[in-house]
């Protein structure tokens, strides 16, 4: 069964701020690497979304969600029926307990 993945608005800006950052910080070769891998990152949940696993500072609190990562990035998901809906890509270097209480628990 293959799934439709759909990038919600917030992991669009995320990929951008992530480009951005390489981009400035080492250069445009590697950020449009790195956007390119990480967008076929997500767009690989097509195939066996459920490989993922919850992220350990949603056990107990959400645990509808499922990770993915490409170190040291995050891909944060869920799957309704036959749709995975990618909520965030994040850089797992920062403070994921508050970044994923801000994004996902409001």
């Amino acid at each position: 069964m293959s799934f439709k993945v759909n990038l919600l608005q917030e992991a669009e800006d995320d990929l951008l701020e992530i480009f951005k950052y390489v981009a400035i910080e080492d250069s445009l070769g590697n950020a449009e690497s790195l956007f390119d891998y990480l967008y076929k990152k997500c767009i690989s949940l097509q195939v066996f979304p459920n490989r993922g696993h919850v992220p350990p500072e949603l056990f107990g609190v959400n645990e509808t969600y499922l990770e993915i990562q490409y170190k040291p990035y995050r891909i944060i998901y869920e799957i309704a029926e036959d749709i995975v809906y990618i909520h965030c890509v994040l850089d797992g270097r920062r403070e994921m307990r508050r970044l994923l209480e801000e994004r996902l628990l409001r």
